[in-house]
């Protein structure tokens, strides 16, 4: 294969990172873009360049026939419609998480794929951060013995404004324990290596967005949660969620606690959202229960991939790997039935802040 030619569909904040991080790969170009709203459809053309054509409609862009492999980075609840089209196209599509905002969609585009044999990479950016990466393979190589409990904290802003404003309702986004953390409960199954049995949640929606109202709508999306969930092999994983904290120094910080040590990740926020843009250095702790001394070491990232995103050059690592299932096949690290189990978690979880009960998968 010659370079490989991208198509982007939904060309918004996500979109856009895409193609940024598209353009750090050798051999490689996107050849289209498709959104109806025209300011971001032409400003996302102009930024992938080499004469990129955009399309109002993405069924229009498929017509072309001009790609060999797909980015969907539109709005979450317009996902199912625009992934069944592609998958029956039989190429490699990256999706953006959450994949659908219902279990029930996820479920029948994993069931299309499989029938299709068409290879579907859930958009899991969170896993490729390279601090989270190290603290994984730390778990992995028994450097903390077994693993017992796994808590993540996200403290960060709110959710930026969008067009039509969508994310601010649950029925376009699934609710933000499936649209914001699914990434999460998709790291929470990776750590642990195990499946969820059961999930209690308590959250609410009590800073952000009260005072809006659209169409004589106002926002329902929540703000604030902590999520427990406890899976099949005993382990415990919590997260603690707060959108009105963007003081924070780190915006994550994951601990994955065993018998023998705990170890820490922590990952700053985007550049642009700190004092003066000034990227911030990852770093990773250790806490061995012998020792009782705290080893604590940084996390470089290339420049280059940072400034690319906003996802502390996670998108990069992605999509590098995408690029390799491209050209020479395979299956994908995320497969549609890891971007469903994740978005059943924070259904659960949601469901659970409604009803106050726990919800057992």
């Amino acid at each position: 294969m010659g370079k490989v030619r991208y198509g982007i569909i939904g060309s918004g904040m996500m979109g856009r990172e895409h193609i940024r991080n598209i353009a750090l790969l050798p051999g490689t170009e996107v050849v289209a873009v498709a959104d109806p709203d025209e300011g971001m459809r032409e400003s996302a053309a102009r930024l992938a360049g080499n004469e990129t054509k955009a399309f109002t409609n993405y069924r229009d862009l498929l017509s072309a026939d001009p790609c060999d492999a797909f980015v969907v980075a539109a709005p979450n609840h317009q996902h199912a419609a625009i992934m069944r089209d592609l998958i029956a196209l039989g190429k490699p599509v990256l999706c953006e998480k959450p994949v659908c905002t219902t279990v029930a969609d996820c479920v029948e585009l994993a069931r299309q794929a499989e029938a299709a044999g068409t290879p579907v990479w859930v958009a899991m950016e969170y896993r490729y951060m390279e601090p989270v990466a190290r603290m994984i393979e730390e778990v992995r190589s028994g450097a903390i013995g077994r693993l017992r409990m796994l808590t993540i904290r996200e403290h960060r802003y709110p959710f930026l404004s969008k067009v039509g404003h969508w994310n601010r309702f649950n029925c376009q986004t699934g609710g933000t324990l499936v649209e914001k953390c699914c990434h999460f409960f998709d790291l929470m199954r990776l750590v642990t290596g195990a499946e969820a049995t059961r999930v209690y949640a308590s959250g609410g929606r009590d800073v952000n967005f009260l005072e809006e109202s659209y169409e004589g709508r106002s926002p329902d999306v929540l703000d604030n949660a902590f999520v427990v969930v406890d899976f099949d092999n005993g382990v415990r994983a919590a997260l603690d969620l707060c959108m009105f904290a963007e003081g924070s120094y780190w915006q994550e910080a994951i601990a994955a606690t065993g018998d023998l040590a705990k170890i820490e990740a922590f990952v700053p926020g985007p550049a642009r959202f700190l004092p003066g843009g000034k990227e911030r250095v990852a770093e990773i702790a250790i806490s061995p229960r012998a020792t009782k001394i705290e080893q604590r070491w940084p996390v470089e990232v290339d420049r280059t991939i940072l400034a690319a995103g906003d996802h502390h050059g996670s998108t990069f690592h992605q999509h590098k790997r995408f690029l390799d299932l491209v050209r020479h096949g395979g299956r994908p690290e995320v497969s549609l039935e890891d971007g469903t189990k994740a978005v059943a978690i924070g259904a659960a979880a949601e469901e659970s802040v409604r009803t106050g009960q726990v919800v057992l998968l």
